[in-house]
């Protein structure tokens, strides 16, 4: 069924309203391949310099409890800084934090205290400039006539593909050059993602009412206190059940994602296999899958129904996984099982990041997607923690079954809780958005 108001594909566009969208997208997908290059990098660098699943969690937990509190608090700062220039920053800074784990371990001067820190800072600043992408993203949608279902859909397809090629490069780069290299790699990748955003992507967007550069429309932006700004986006927040849905399984679902890539496959290649390929090809056939079946959801996202795709879809997507780790033997079974969550899981984020575009009204895009994105990911800086020590007190097959059945329990939920039927209705019109009181007017 079609809920844009926008045509799929707007007629008569011209290069230059097409490049803000297109230049996004390549700046996005050069970051996400080197993000998805750490994200095997760092779990291997950390356990061959450490030695313990323990300490593993903990890098972990100081990457992601800092990403989790910007995307919560951050959201009225960059209203005030500008989306485009939020982004373009962060990720200047990411870079040069990044390199600085290698730089110093190759220096011999890396204490485990100073990689957490870097870290930390890295998962700071990558949940401001997530934040302000997401804001941005949206505008370059509209300004190239696009609309929002396809669009999301090209746009994790993007970050499947990126997953899909960095993963397994990491796990071949690991070997050739060794871990440290390769988060050098990524530190790069951040530092030409901004560049690229920056030269691409206009202050303001030809076709939207909109500036990326500037804050929400409001008569007194700049004056508006930082506090009613963020009471604004959770009014809207409290209001929507369906969100609070969302919430709710995402909470979950990150957190066993989470203790999945961060400890529990890294342990199994390293303990069960004994191998940094073998952990690269686990992510890379999860990527495939994903791949393929965004190939197909994005030409026909607009005429399937929303609810059916996303709650099998999830169902598949999630449990199968840690049950294959815990009770596989064979090699080939495992990335099976790895291929077709991901193509099981191809329409999910497409369906939520439409659904939220949809829902939330333009001015509070900041605050309600970043406080969204951040109680989703609240569990993200618990998983590799628990997982660590999942592993080390009850062994990986036990600690695999334990977060498969949490997120088999969640994802059974849509099922019973008839508000996740709204994901097949129209959204509600942004007029009705109740105003923030006093400084401003007044959305997974």
């Amino acid at each position: 069924m079609d809920r844009e108001r926008r045509p799929v594909g707007g007629s008569g566009l011209t290069g230059r309203e097409r490049r803000p969208l297109v230049g996004l997208l390549v700046a996005e997908w050069i970051s996400l391949v080197g993000s998805r290059m750490s994200m095997v990098a760092l779990p291997w660098f950390t356990l061959v310099i450490t030695g313990s699943a323990a300490r593993t969690g903990v890098v972990a937990f100081g990457e992601m409890l800092p990403y989790v509190l910007a995307c919560a608090l951050g959201g009225p700062l960059i209203d005030r800084i500008g989306a485009r220039r939020t982004s373009v920053l962060a990720d200047v800074g990411s870079a040069a934090a990044l390199a600085g784990v290698p730089l110093l371990h190759l220096a011999d001067r890396l204490s485990f205290g100073t990689l957490v820190g870097l870290v930390a800072v890295v998962g700071l600043l990558r949940g401001f400039g997530d934040t302000a992408k997401r804001v941005v993203f949206p505008e370059t949608v509209a300004a190239a006539d696009m609309s929002i279902t396809r669009a999301t859909s090209i746009h994790d397809g993007l970050s499947r593909l990126g997953t899909l090629l960095g993963a397994p490069l990491a796990g071949l780069l690991i070997a050739v050059l060794d871990a440290p290299l390769v988060l050098l790699l990524d530190a790069g990748t951040f530092l030409a993602g901004a560049v690229l955003l920056a030269l691409t992507v206009p202050k303001t967007l030809p076709g939207t009412a909109a500036a990326t550069e500037s804050a929400p429309p409001s008569p007194t932006p700049e004056r508006e206190p930082y506090l009613v700004a963020l009471r604004a986006g959770l009014r809207y927040l409290r209001r929507d059940r369906l969100v609070h849905g969302i919430v709710l399984m995402l909470l979950v679902t990150n957190l066993a994602d989470a203790a999945y890539t961060s400890v529990l496959a890294p342990v199994w290649a390293s303990e069960v296999v004994r191998s940094p390929t073998a952990l690269g090809l686990l992510s890379a056939s999860f990527a495939l899958g994903a791949v393929l079946g965004n190939v197909v959801f994005t030409l026909v996202a607009d005429r399937v129904p929303r609810f059916a795709v996303f709650a099998v879809g999830f169902l598949l997507a999630g449990a199968p996984r840690f049950v294959a780790l815990a009770v596989l033997d064979r090699l080939w079974a495992v990335y099976l099982v790895s291929f077709v969550a991901g193509v099981s899981i191809a329409a999910v984020n497409p369906i939520l990041g439409a659904v939220s575009f949809e829902r939330i009204p333009q001015q509070l895009r900041a605050r309600v997607l970043g406080l969204v994105h951040a109680a989703a990911w609240a569990g993200i800086p618990l998983g590799g923690l628990l997982a660590g020590l999942a592993v080390q007190e009850l062994r990986l097959p036990v600690a695999c079954l334990v977060f498969g059945t949490a997120y088999l329990l969640v994802t059974l939920l849509p099922f019973v809780m008839p508000v996740w039927r709204e994901l097949d209705r129209p959204p509600a019109p942004p007029a009705t958005a109740e105003p923030a009181p006093a400084a401003a007017p007044v959305s997974g």
